[in-house]
């Protein structure tokens, strides 16, 4: 892929090619999309073990708020994060890392300009919780049943992978996704499991 973009790239510069520039312009266009599939499902399809440590959720949330906040702002929409006290977990950074910027990007771009994407963290019912919820028109309830599913998406540009990626996600760090969808909006709630404290003798 990277050899077709830099020939592509090579020969959109020609002089001789300079009419069709738009063309080669769409052409590492569409190459850079089929590379992003791919990165994707292979993403989705690795079977390495997850590696967890002991990390604190909300400084993983923290560090991505610039980014997050950037995505709203370039958008006309704003970001409220609701950070509660919690426990260390066992976490993968980067995973989680990519499960709270596909959630939140999948939130943004349900709402209208001006709306406001909620990112909680907190305790209950003896588990983490990482909340995420948006105030766009929600998911119909017959999509609702196959969110997560690999390709199923109703986006024009999308492939129906990111999703299916955080649910993969969740399952390796034993955690549970619950969504709670109406027209006011979209809820998604991750739960991990609070790791258990060796008792000192």
């Amino acid at each position: 892929m990277t050899t077709v973009r830099g020939y592509l790239q090579l020969l959109g510069k020609k002089p001789e090619y300079a009419a069709r520039k738009a063309t080669f312009d769409l052409m590492i266009s569409e190459v850079d999309r089929a590379n992003a599939i791919i990165t994707e499902f292979l993403s989705l399809a690795q079977t390495k073990q997850t590696e967890l440590k002991s990390q604190d959720l909300n400084n993983i949330l923290n560090n991505l708020y610039p980014h997050i906040e950037a995505d709203a702002f370039t958008q006309n929409k704003q970001i409220r994060f609701i950070l509660g006290e919690i426990p260390n977990l066992e976490l993968n950074r980067s995973e989680i890392t990519q499960l709270v910027l596909n959630l939140t990007r999948n939130g943004l771009e349900a709402m209208q300009e001006r709306g406001c994407l909620t990112v909680k963290s907190y305790v209950e019912d003896c588990k983490v919780v990482l909340g995420i919820a948006d105030v766009g028109c929600g998911i119909p309830p017959e999509n609702l049943r196959k969110v997560g599913t690999p390709f199923f998406t109703t986006k024009d540009s999308g492939t129906g992978l990111g999703l299916a990626i955080c649910y993969k996600i969740a399952e390796s760090h034993n955690a549970k996704i619950d969504i709670d969808s109406s027209f006011r909006g979209t809820t998604f709630s991750i739960s991990f499991p609070i790791p258990v404290v060796p008792q000192k003798a």
